[in-house]
């Protein structure tokens, strides 16, 4: 049973959920030079509820669609835990409503200990999100636009709830470093629907590569990504040219692996997965390490 929870969870989607948070704490440090490690612990507590929620609830909306998918891969087509019958879909449910409940009281908690007035608002937008994401009436995963939600919660809401958690306001969060976080979440969405375009065609779920086709997406993804690492000087303001050029690099040669990568979906997309995640990923951690060490 541990085991099948351990599997729900999914644990490298934190990565996803992590940078972005690191991000915008590291935005605050760079806005006030100052850090606390209680905020930090914070932070990622709320990171883990929060992950824990998506995954579970999103392996419950999904569960018809990615039993059409045979080739899943640990970035896409879901768990594994409700196809393969380890759980059942009402106990994923429950599980998922307790980290809801846990997502709240998280948020009330911080409100009244650590005073900060839109803690609950920002610890409870997950779920709004994740609703409109996966269940209906707008099921926008499903009827298409789901890229741009997902790009809202992982570009915009968790940078601000790093940022927030950690400085206690959001006077001299630095808007414009919103804009290539956007875009990676955008691509980030795009890029994990790139497997699964066969089994999402089946099941009428609208994604980018089904839409558009898989090379079109894969196109679009990684030109998305090169807007967001060519948008570092917004990412990273007021520091040298130099430092935008190294935070960068790492991310620039994963998007040429990305590149030059297999075609194909299912299975035979995973090296493009891959390269193509590990390039937001670097950018963002490039960018937090710009602003941490400078």
């Amino acid at each position: 049973m541990i085991a099948a929870w351990l599997k729900a969870a999914r644990p490298l989607s934190q990565a996803n959920i992590a940078v972005p948070l690191l991000f915008g704490q590291a935005l605050a440090f760079g806005a006030f030079q100052t850090f606390s490690w209680t905020r930090f612990a914070w932070v990622h507590a709320f990171g883990l509820l929060a992950q824990l929620f998506i995954v579970f609830a999103n392996d419950v909306a999904d569960f018809k669609a990615d039993r059409e998918n045979h080739e899943p891969t640990v970035f896409s087509g879901g768990s594994r835990v409700l196809v393969e019958g380890r759980l059942s879909p009402k106990t994923l449910a429950i599980g998922a409503l307790c980290c809801a409940v846990a997502l709240g009281l998280f948020g009330l908690a911080l409100t009244l200990i650590e005073r900060l007035p839109f803690a609950l608002l920002l610890a409870t937008c997950p779920l709004f999100l994740l609703w409109v994401y996966s269940f209906p009436p707008a099921r926008l995963s499903y009827r298409g636009g789901g890229e741009h939600l997902q790009a809202l919660g992982v570009g915009v809401v968790l940078p601000v709830v790093g940022f927030y958690f950690q400085a206690s306001t959001l006077s001299g969060f630095p808007m414009l470093a919103l804009v290539p976080t956007y875009a990676l979440g955008w691509a980030g969405n795009v890029v994990t629907a790139v497997p699964d375009e066969e089994a999402d065609r089946k099941t009428s779920k609208n994604t980018v590569p089904v839409r558009l086709g898989g090379s079109t997406a894969r196109m679009l993804a990684l030109c998305a990504i090169a807007l967001a690492i060519a948008a570092t000087p917004w990412a990273t303001p007021e520091l040298p040219r130099w430092v935008w050029f190294a935070s960068g690099a790492p991310a620039v040669i994963a998007l040429f692996v990305a590149l030059f990568s297999p075609q194909g979906s299912g299975r035979d997309a995973l090296p493009f997965v891959v390269a193509a995640g590990s390039a937001g990923m670097l950018a963002q951690i490039g960018w937090s390490a710009a602003v941490w060490l400078s």
